[in-house]
């Protein structure tokens, strides 16, 4: 995997001393028997994957990626190029756990972000495999930071199709890449300075897929606790029809008072099969 630098916004004030908050929410959506979406909240990781498959091995998948990741969280090392190797390692247990569950009939997305440090300053390292997303809203820009492995993103890549046309499609859902099935899981990474006021959100395709962008963002805007932002994602997703499972993280960066303590909940892990 690839790493991207870019120098932290000098306007926005230095990245050091960062503290994480954050909020989540998943439903199982209107429209789906059961939720096949996982997440993990774990200062200093955060990921959502979104299982597929049908008859239970959906959540099988979801549930062993977040899992693993977070037995990958426990020794990970803060710098920028130790926590993506430990990523990198935990994504390809994860996705032979999986296979050796289900034989490969199922798999799983998983999109999220952990905070990293180098040279004394804080980034967000980035990392996706398959359509789940993690978007950032930053000094009032707003932007998605994964690119989605699918069919349809390829067109829009090769200047095949729009990006309006692309969320109507109707093989939009066709994935390139996921754990535990298919012939590639490799993820791709990206490195984003942290700027103070920075807020993360990674989400299943239930969310992006229902709720426009410009909505995401003016509710992510316009909610402050990022529990209550996370809460008010969903809401919007299950009263634009609650199509498919839908998850939401937030993640608020600020400025720590230079003590040990942290804003992050205590690490939250749902698995949706339960184990």
């Amino acid at each position: 995997p690839e790493l991207s630098n870019r120098e932290p916004d000098a306007t926005a004030g230095p990245a050091d001393g960062i503290v994480l908050s954050s909020g989540c929410r998943t439903d199982r959506g209107l429209r789906r028997e059961r939720n096949e979406d996982s997440f993990i909240v774990a200062d200093p990781l955060f990921a959502v994957a979104d299982g597929m498959g049908g008859h239970e091995a959906g959540e099988i998948a979801s549930g062993i990626c977040v899992r693993t990741l977070a037995e990958s969280r426990a020794h990970a090392p803060m710098t920028r190029t130790g926590a993506a190797s430990d990523l990198q390692e935990a994504l390809e247990r994860s996705d032979r756990r999986i296979r050796e569950a289900t034989g490969s009939r199922a798999g799983t997305t998983v999109s999220g972000v952990a905070l990293v440090t180098e040279q004394g300053l804080s980034y967000w390292l980035v990392f996706n495999i398959g359509d789940s997303r993690t978007y950032l809203l930053s000094g009032g820009a707003f932007s998605q930071l994964s690119v989605d492995h699918s069919e349809v993103q390829e067109l829009v890549d090769a200047g095949q199709l729009t990006a309006a046309a692309a969320a109507a499609h109707p093989r939009r859902h066709v994935l390139t890449r996921a754990l535990g099935a298919g012939e590639s899981s490799q993820a791709d990474f990206w490195l984003a300075p942290v700027n103070v006021g920075d807020r993360v959100l990674i989400c299943s395709d239930g969310l992006s897929g229902d709720v426009p962008d410009a909505n995401i963002e003016q509710i992510l805007g316009a909610v402050s606790d990022p529990q209550e932002a996370a809460e008010a994602l969903v809401s919007a997703a299950l009263q634009a029809g609650g199509s498919d499972n839908v998850t939401a993280v937030v993640v608020d960066a600020d400025r720590g008072t230079g003590s040990a303590e942290t804003l992050a909940a205590a690490p939250q892990i749902s698995s949706a099969d339960g184990g």
